[in-house]
């Protein structure tokens, strides 16, 4: 039976956010600073779409269908009326129904999309876990929550994701797929072509 919630907070912003991935925040209008204050409270989650049309601020966004659960995980207001979060991915959701309250949040009426059991990550992709490696390496617990899991297909794949520079509707397309592998798939090909043309041995 595939779980629902009724009436989730929705943050729709000009990025994805995928299952375990960081997302830090700065908030200061009004209707998300009253969601935040609610999860805090309720120990509760909102829902990150990535917006189609429309912006981060002002009028509510169109925001696309499939999104992901956050959780804040640390927060701090230093000044008053400006709140800096980091809020943690968890499920991926789908919206069925939306209503915008009178300050313009936006609520929905979601469905959790069931996991399949995690791939250890296929021995193919060992250029996909050493360059997530280095990243790791480099930065750490900077741009990634513990544990670092490099043989999880999942949590591999959300990584690059995350991190590689790609348009919002490449990133979108990657947190639609429910196949780990599949992601792993494209995205191994995607650097595999950026690093033919930086090499100018891509054909013609």
């Amino acid at each position: 039976m595939t779980a629902t919630a009724k009436d989730i907070a929705l943050f729709p912003l000009n990025t994805v956010l995928f299952p375990g991935g960081l997302l830090p925040l700065r908030i200061f209008e009004q209707r998300y600073l009253e969601m935040a204050k609610a999860c805090l409270r309720d120990s509760s989650a909102f829902g990150v779409c990535l917006i189609r049309e429309g912006g981060e601020v002002g009028a509510p966004a169109t925001h696309e269908d499939l999104g992901c659960l956050a959780r804040i995980t640390q927060w701090d207001m230093q000044q008053l009326g400006l709140l800096q979060l980091v809020a943690r991915g968890g499920e991926r959701f789908r919206v069925l129904a939306r209503r915008i309250r009178a300050d313009g949040l936006i609520l929905a009426d979601i469905e959790l999309i069931a996991e399949p059991a995690d791939a250890p990550l296929p021995e193919k992709f060992g250029p996909c876990r050493q360059l997530l490696e280095r990243i790791v390496a480099e930065h750490g617990e900077r741009l990634f929550a513990k544990p670092f899991l490099l043989d999880s297909s999942a949590w591999v794949g959300a990584r690059l994701a995350e991190v590689l520079p790609l348009p919002v509707t490449a990133r979108q397309k990657l947190l639609e797929l429910d196949d780990s592998v599949q992601r792993l798939e494209i995205i191994q090909r995607l650097l595999i072509e950026s690093a033919r043309e930086r090499s100018g041995s891509g054909q013609a």
